[in-house]
């Protein structure tokens, strides 16, 4: 889609993941209109319409080039659906047209006139049928906050080329998910990923052009837009890879399919909203990457006991963790690989047979890397998590053989507070690693050189090879994780963090610490010796 392609070129030329500050005063301005409005609800009614407007903006972007009928498009027809369609952009009848609603914004009768125009949108364009909310006739929706939510989404102007704003809607929309994951606390973690785990499991994955990608929890669908952008930034261009999601909660799918249709991702969600133990929409599936944030520590969750997925033993009915486990496992394609998160439970757990499970999975040699990631990275509960990493088949051919070995990691000092209760990875924790493990399975020319470095730099950064940093990284045998019990937690095989050498000789260093030592000591005695002698002058003591 040309405006995509555009869209791409600026962010060769500026950060594309850097704030542009707006969003953050219009997410201020939007929930001021929210006034007692429940953050879960109001979510719809917010994300619907910027939604709105982002599919009303690339019609128009693609009509006015219609209607100048130049090159390509001469002759064409500006009322003909089939030339948007072939564009991956999608047809929006008159009574949809974001300047049809916003001149009608004033009036009482707003909120007829949005579901009227998510009506037609679905009508004209069967990608999105279900998809879009159509409640905003209802009798508590004020009409005239509705109408200045409106006005203040048709201020998203800010478009320095062509088709910049559609760039700039989909950053909206994906701020403003983050920002009701937090308002909304538990309940929003059902639906959101923090955007900086997600990115690190990308990044580690490393998924490439022509492959397939399975999210069976797919919440908002998150890990299908870095995937996407993770492509596009390596070379790769829009829809190269095959996107496979399920979704139980017929909300969250909505928005899943809003958010990938913002990107202009085609993606598969199954026929229905389905519980993945009970109902998998994509049974034969094999894929090349799963990547996944499934529910921690699932109690509620529907068992079979001769189910096919059990390869590795029957999982507990009060936990769903190892179902999970299994369940991706199932799903991968001979030389796939899976990224996900899990509670930190699962790397030591021996309830109900779940470290039968865990040493199983072992044993086959399926675990490539473990992450221990720090706490309070998520809005929605202060469990701690971890990132498993497996690997259908360790000596691929296309990085070196690992086979008998696993990678830990333990990231949890890394992060930065970005609130009172909130912390981030940042950019160069994800790097380093990302980085870290692409060194240690051998993806030779993934690791990007310092930037802006010389090629000296780079041709060092290219030469590096793996080494075990003490307190951060350790590649362990099959046999050593036997030794601990099969239990996968890092920090039993990374151990201490190594002292910072100073550079000052031994012999000289520790007569100075003896000096030291001796002169606190006398400092402390003079103290003890002033404080009796005040307190006999108070008569107290012999």
């Amino acid at each position: 889609m040309p405006a995509r392609k555009r869209a791409a070129k600026t962010a060769k030329k500026k950060d594309s993941t850097a704030h542009l500050g707006f969003e953050a005063k219009l997410w201020l301005a939007a929930d001021k209109l929210r006034n007692n409005m429940d953050a879960a609800e109001y979510k719809h009614v917010v994300l619907g319409l910027i939604f709105l407007k982002y599919i009303s903006d690339a019609f128009e972007d693609h009509r006015a080039k219609l209607l100048a009928g130049e090159g390509d498009y001469a002759g064409a027809d500006p009322e003909d659906p089939d030339e948007y369609r072939a564009e991956n952009i999608f047809w929006v009848p008159q009574e949809a047209r974001w300047s049809h609603l916003q001149g009608r914004a004033k009036l009482p009768t707003i909120g007829t006139d949005v579901d009227d125009a998510m009506d037609a949108i679905e009508r004209d364009n069967p990608r999105l049928k279900g998809a879009l909310n159509k409640n905003y006739g209802r009798a508590d929706l004020d009409k005239h906050r509705l109408g200045e939510l409106i006005d203040l989404i048709g201020s998203i102007e800010l478009k320095e080329e062509a088709g910049q704003s559609k760039d700039i809607l989909g950053r909206v929309f994906e701020y403003f998910l983050t920002q009701f994951a937090s308002a909304e606390g538990k309940n929003g973690g059902q639906f959101y990923t923090p955007s900086c785990v997600v990115r690190l499991l990308v990044e580690m994955l490393a998924p490439t052009s022509g492959s397939r990608i399975y999210d069976p929890a797919c919440g908002s669908g998150g890990m299908f837009v870095q995937s996407e952008k993770f492509i596009e930034s390596h070379g790769g261009k829009l829809g190269e890879i095959s996107v496979y999601g399920q979704e139980s909660n017929p909300t969250t799918r909505r928005l899943a399919i809003m958010n990938l249709a913002l990107r202009g991702i085609e993606a598969d969600f199954g026929k229905e909203h389905a519980d993945t133990f009970r109902n998998v929409q994509h049974p034969d599936l094999r894929a090349d990457y799963v990547l996944a944030n499934p529910p921690f520590n699932d109690s509620d969750w529907h068992r079979k006991d001769d189910d096919v997925r059990w390869q590795f033993g029957v999982p507990p009915k009060g936990n769903a963790n190892f179902a999970w486990v299994q369940h991706f496992i199932h799903h991968l394609a001979p030389k796939g690989m899976a990224g996900f998160v899990l509670a930190n439970g699962s790397m030591s757990s021996n309830q109900s047979g779940e470290g039968e499970i865990r040493k199983a999975i072992v044993e086959a040699d399926l675990v490539d890397c473990m992450v221990a990631l720090p706490g309070q990275l998520f809005y929605s509960t202060q469990i701690e998590v971890c990132l498993w990493f497996l690997a259908r088949n360790k000596n691929d051919g296309k990085r070196r053989d690992r086979r008998g070995e696993t990678l830990f990691i333990d990231a949890r000092k890394m992060g930065s507070m970005v609130s009172r209760v909130n912390r981030e990875l940042t950019g160069e924790d994800i790097a380093r690693i990302a980085d870290t493990y692409h060194l240690w399975r051998g993806d030779q020319g993934y690791v990007v050189p310092p930037s802006g470095g010389s090629k000296k730099d780079r041709l060092k950064a290219e030469l590096r090879t793996y080494e075990d940093v003490p307190g951060f990284c350790k590649s362990a045998t099959t046999e050593e994780i036997g030794k601990h019990g099969f239990v996968l937690t890092p920090g039993r095989y990374v151990g201490a963090e190594e002292a910072e050498d100073d550079g000052e000789p031994f012999e000289e260093k520790m007569p100075r610490l003896v000096a030291e030592l001796n002169a606190q000591f006398a400092e402390s005695a003079k103290l003890e010796q002033a404080i009796k002698s005040n307190l006999k002058g108070l008569g107290y003591g012999g």
